[in-house]
């Protein structure tokens, strides 16, 4: 089924390329195009590399190249499409939102009026995992703990912080929080560095396989509540979700997780 919706996806893809930047003929035969994505170890960068290869193989009848790009995720993907730096991105549906409003991290810079949505993807899950021995149980846990929330502009960063804040949670004051980028978190949690971490993700993930095979025993932490709840009612980019347990047998969980997750969606400009 996935494969199936890569295919027609970027059939779609090829087809809104052809319509909207066919070259005349005092332009290059080819025109070249830039998918923005996220990191190596999340499921951006693959999503748009099998676009990428699909489109290529017609490369000659739509008349253009796609390459793609390893970014530093949604807010750096929406800020480099708005500035012309990529013709198209993968964002995380609550950053298109923020964008779109001018809120958040688009607050100083306004309404991004010409964000356009292409298509949603994939569900993305807020994940938090942490090491058995660190007495992580619940959100309410990670008082006094060291957590990476995310790198500056990262889905996570913004999920997390929602989430915390959300629950009554300072993550300036009541957590040793580190900024780093989710493809180093996995082997920081297996080394004792932090004790979780947040990542925001479709499933299965390469990256949490790694964080749940190591010798040091993680578990996934549900987040969940009254809190939780209130939080997705006030959002309506947010819904309740699970982690499928099955992806990741070397956790200690036994059953599906709950959390909230947001939608993959693929945006470009109304300039393109």
């Amino acid at each position: 089924m996935k494969k199936f919706f890569i295919v027609g996806l970027a059939v779609l893809f090829g087809t809104v390329l052809f319509m909207g930047l066919q070259p005349t003929d005092t332009q290059a035969k080819t025109t070249y195009v830039t998918i923005g994505t996220g990191g190596v170890t999340g499921v951006y960068y693959p999503t748009g590399g099998a676009i990428g290869k699909i489109v290529n193989k017609k490369r000659k009848q739509y008349n253009l190249r796609v390459t793609v790009e390893s970014t530093g995720g949604s807010v750096f993907n929406v800020n480099a499409v708005m500035a012309g730096d990529l013709e198209f991105g993968i964002v995380q549906s609550d950053r298109q939102y923020q964008a779109i409003n001018g809120i958040k991290d688009w607050k100083d810079k306004g309404k991004q009026k010409d964000l356009r949505a292409i298509c949603s993807f994939h569900p993305e899950s807020v994940v938090l995992i942490a090491g058995d021995d660190t007495g992580i149980k619940s959100l309410m846990d990670l008082k006094g703990k060291h957590v990476n929330i995310g790198n500056p502009g990262s889905g996570q960063r913004g999920n997390s912080t929602d989430v915390m804040k959300a629950c009554g949670i300072d993550w300036n004051k009541d957590l040793r929080a580190e900024g780093i980028k989710a493809a180093e978190s996995a082997k920081m949690l297996q080394d004792g560095r932090i004790d979780a971490f947040f990542y925001t993700v479709g499933h299965p993930n390469g990256s949490i396989k790694e964080a749940t095979s190591g010798k040091r025993k993680v578990h996934f932490v549900p987040i969940e509540g009254a809190c939780v709840d209130k939080l997705i009612a006030k959002w309506p980019f947010y819904a309740k979700a699970s982690i499928p347990i099955k992806f990741y047998p070397m956790a200690s969980n036994k059953a599906d997780v709950p959390t909230f997750a947001v939608k993959a969606t693929f945006v470009t400009s109304a300039k393109v």
